[in-house]
């Protein structure tokens, strides 16, 4: 049976907790409707010395959840358009946060399909950190959210274990304007699969 990942996964570096959240399946209950998908992709953000991460410019009202305890939901809205969900890691003090880039849907996939209308017949429907918040209806609501905490309903599971042979290490994307070596640092991990 899943079990709901403890406070101790995620209280450390986003560099660890990225890789080890591949193979986890995030779970979405929405109106009593479980929706959830495994997680196939994630990226690292760690600490205000890394360039690409929000924390950067220190502690602000948007960053402030970055800041808690690890183990909390951190979603913020880009672009004037999209919602981006992310793990916060590291102990209260260390703003550290994994961005869930893509899914491989579970449960619930005809409601998170009415939650992304003319998306039918996509292979690639949640290959997107924009595109899974979209199907899950996640918004500037849920930041903050308990991660290990079921009553919130939003929360990772642990999954199965992933080869290191199905796994792809590269640079972050659409950091473009970030000075090196913050631009090129491999921390996005993306688990092989037909749909990638």
């Amino acid at each position: 049976m899943p079990g709901i990942l403890p406070r101790e996964f995620y209280t450390r570096p986003a560099p660890e907790v990225a890789p080890a959240l591949l193979g986890c399946r995030l779970v979405r209950v929405l109106d009593g409707v479980r929706l959830s998908g495994i997680i196939a992709e994630t990226e690292a953000y760690q600490g205000e010395e890394d360039l690409a991460c929000h924390a950067r410019s220190g502690r602000t009202p948007r960053t402030e959840t970055m800041y808690g305890e690890g183990g909390h939901a951190y979603i913020y809205f880009t672009y004037g358009m999209h919602w981006l969900l992310n793990a916060v890691t590291c102990p209260a003090g260390t703003p550290a946060a994994v961005l869930i880039r893509a899914l491989l849907p579970l449960e619930g996939e005809e409601l998170m399909r009415a939650n992304r209308p003319n998306q039918c017949g996509t292979a690639s429907w949640l290959n997107g950190p924009a595109k899974l918040v979209q199907a899950l209806a996640l918004d500037g609501r849920q930041n903050g959210t308990d991660l290990c905490d079921p009553a919130g309903g939003l929360f990772i599971e642990n999954g199965c274990p992933v080869e290191l042979a199905r796994v792809r290490v590269g640079a972050r994307v659409g950091i473009q304007s970030v000075p090196e070596p913050w631009r090129s640092m491999p921390w996005r991990w993306t688990l092989f699969s037909e749909l990638f």
